[in-house]
């Protein structure tokens, strides 16, 4: 039942249990890359899929990515608001670093890689533009990332701090902890100036 708290309208609406998937729309000329890139990057196939819609899945969901060629369209405009970027979580350090690795045989290349402190996180960019995250939890459970994000060295730092992915393949490789792998330097504050994804769009 709604929370009304006697005022008859609800102060609260209930919550969704997921986040069930993404439609990306595209031109008709661009749509075979698109889909092409969402198959490759997330090693994913088509549930359903013609000449102008494709259902992509990777799990046990049944489309997790729908792109959808839409007419007389003009490319995305990176100077107007709307979606920043969507995210798919990884097991491991392991797995998001193999998965760079593989993706970047395939030629597909990064865009910028960051700790944010609550994730380790490696971004990329697809055919048309979007941005894509791809990370995984520093934190064992989600009441340690909330209490973290409530910090001052989050409240000092929200962006994050840079790393090269390369770097971290050598650790892990030498042995290194994968808790050392994820603890975030102290660079000081920093705002949105340097960060690639919005510094693009400028």
């Amino acid at each position: 039942m709604a929370d009304t708290k006697g005022s008859g309208k609800p102060t609260k609406v209930t919550s969704p249990i997921k986040l069930a998937h993404v439609v990306l729309r595209t031109r008709p000329e661009t749509f075979a890359s698109m889909v092409s890139f969402y198959k490759t990057f997330l090693g994913a196939e088509s549930s359903h899929e013609n000449e102008f819609i494709s259902f992509l899945t990777y799990d046990d969901e049944h489309h997790r990515i729908a792109i959808v060629a839409i007419p007389d369209i003009g490319p995305k405009d990176a100077k107007t608001s709307g979606l920043e970027h969507i995210a798919f979580t990884f097991a491991t350090v392991r797995d998001l670093l193999t998965s760079y690795s593989q993706r970047k045989e395939l030629g597909i290349a990064p865009v910028w890689c960051v700790n944010h402190g609550p994730t380790l996180s490696i971004y990329y960019r697809d055919p048309d533009g979007n941005h894509i995250e791809t990370q995984v939890d520093v934190f064992d459970n989600a009441e340690d990332a909330s209490a973290y994000m409530t910090s001052a060295a989050f409240s000092n730092n929200p962006i994050g701090v840079d790393f090269d992915p390369e770097d971290v393949i050598k650790k892990l490789e030498q042995g290194v902890s994968t808790e050392e792998i994820l603890k975030r330097p102290n660079i000081g504050p920093r705002d949105l100036t340097d960060v690639p994804l919005v510094v693009e769009s400028h």
